[in-house]
């Protein structure tokens, strides 16, 4: 029986050494370098550069890719573990090279491009030297892709692209996009889909303005297609088989979205933690208060359930190899996740005082940011729908006028039971 919660001792010796190198060599970086998605800052493309190298000496360059792919093909869970380090810091996923939305941008190259299609966009892409953006969300479409209305239309051996994107995140670093367009109105959404790979910098493709969305990004950008001419061999997958490409993706990036969170929930409440023995008030400090120590206690209970929920579901992802079978799972730590974050990010803002409100403390964008993980993905309300579904499908109805467990009937079955026994073992005497 395998069942413990410790790590191999060998790979332990690579989340050490994860753990102090970016600690002294990463997270200095997110107070001088403001973006690690602008390959344009040579500064700090070039001073990169050999932590890069270093990072891919250890074996630990793109742990989300398989050994065919050119990563180490660690899986889900050995992955969970080092996004706990790497979630720290803004700069730390891009020098390991396991950054969002590069990474199921990656995925989903991997699985459904051409071999023309991967030669030039996913091997410098996990080469860590180009960026990718995934343009899917509508303005008037939200997180229901039924409502999208972006289309595509063929024109001989070219698709014409006419619509308009948002909340397209660092899509004006990127190389190239994968855009979700209706190829097909004539059929359900869901079949009527299709990806497209574009070139941003395209005649008709335009970012109409980037916008902000604190405690995450400065670069979300609302996009607008207008007659713009996609070549055919351009088309990801299949023609009307975007949402399967889709599920692909988000499934991942719901998971791995969860794991850099848990690094955020931990660094609140360390802060936390770290504030209520240091802070004097009334004789003593802040820690001694019962009410600090219900809020230390609360997060610290919150934070360890979400963080086994998490390694728990990137277990069972590698376990079944699919994303649907973790469908419940992986929905349940998309919705946990704002809660937790949210809920450790205030009382650590609060036992901070002014400070934490202001810009002197990141806690502010913390708190924003859990809001953020309660939409990016799918909102919270959509993933509890899909695990209340995924629960239910596992009972079935009862017949009859009570439910199975109602009393009565059960102290009536439960009499007759020993009753029954009880003349077996007097007629055996």
């Amino acid at each position: 029986m395998a069942w413990d919660f410790e790590t191999d001792p060998e790979y332990q010796e690579l989340l050490d050494w994860a753990d102090e190198f970016v600690r002294t060599e990463v997270e200095p970086l997110d107070y001088v370098f403001p973006n690690p998605y602008d390959k344009s800052d040579t500064a700090a493309m070039d001073y990169v550069r050999p932590l890069k190298e270093e990072v891919k000496r250890r074996g630990l360059w793109a742990c989300h890719l398989g050994p065919e792919l050119g990563g180490p093909g660690f899986g889900q869970l050995k992955l969970a573990l080092l996004n706990e380090i790497l979630g720290r810091s803004s700069w730390a996923p891009s020098i390991f090279g396991c950054q969002a939305p590069d990474t199921g941008n990656a995925e989903i190259l991997a699985h459904y491009g051409t071999e023309a299609q991967k030669a030039k966009y996913l091997q410098p892409l996990m080469d860590g030297d180009i960026g990718s953006c995934y343009v899917m969300t509508e303005p008037q479409g939200g997180s229901d892709p039924t409502l999208f209305k972006t289309t595509a239309v063929r024109d001989g051996d070219e698709w014409i692209l006419n619509g308009e994107k948002w909340f397209n995140s660092e899509a004006r670093h990127a190389s190239f996009w994968i855009v979700m367009a209706v190829t097909n109105t004539d059929v359900s959404p869901y079949q009527g889909m299709s990806m497209f790979i574009v070139d941003p910098s395209a005649p008709g493709v335009e970012i109409v303005r980037n916008i902000t969305v604190h405690g995450f990004s400065e670069d979300e950008a609302y996009t607008r297609f207008t007659n713009a001419r996609i070549p055919a061999e351009n088309m990801l997958g299949a023609e009307g088989g975007a949402f399967a490409i889709a599920q692909t993706r988000l499934g991942g990036g719901r998971v791995h979205h969860a794991m850099r969170t848990v690094a955020q929930v931990r660094k609140a409440f360390d802060m936390m933690c770290e504030r209520v023995i240091s802070r004097e008030a009334r004789g003593g400090t802040i820690a001694k208060l019962q009410m600090t120590q219900e809020r230390i206690a609360d997060s610290w209970i919150e934070m360890e359930s979400f963080r086994l929920l998490v390694l728990r579901t990137a277990w069972l992802i590698d376990k079944h190899q699919d994303y649907l079978k973790v469908r419940k799972d992986i929905s349940a730590i998309k919705a946990a996740m704002p809660k937790v974050m949210h809920d450790v990010a205030q009382r650590a803002l609060h036992l901070h005082g002014s400070l934490g409100v202001s810009e002197e403390m990141p806690l502010a964008k913390m708190f924003l940011y859990s809001e953020v993980m309660g939409l990016v993905d799918g909102p919270t309300e959509v993933h509890k729908v899909t695990i209340a579904k995924e629960v239910l499908k596992d009972y079935t109805p009862y017949e009859g006028l009570f439910p199975p467990s109602h009393i009565p009937a059960l102290t009536e079955k439960a009499r007759a039971h020993v009753a029954a026994r009880l003349e077996h073992r007097v007629g055996n005497l």
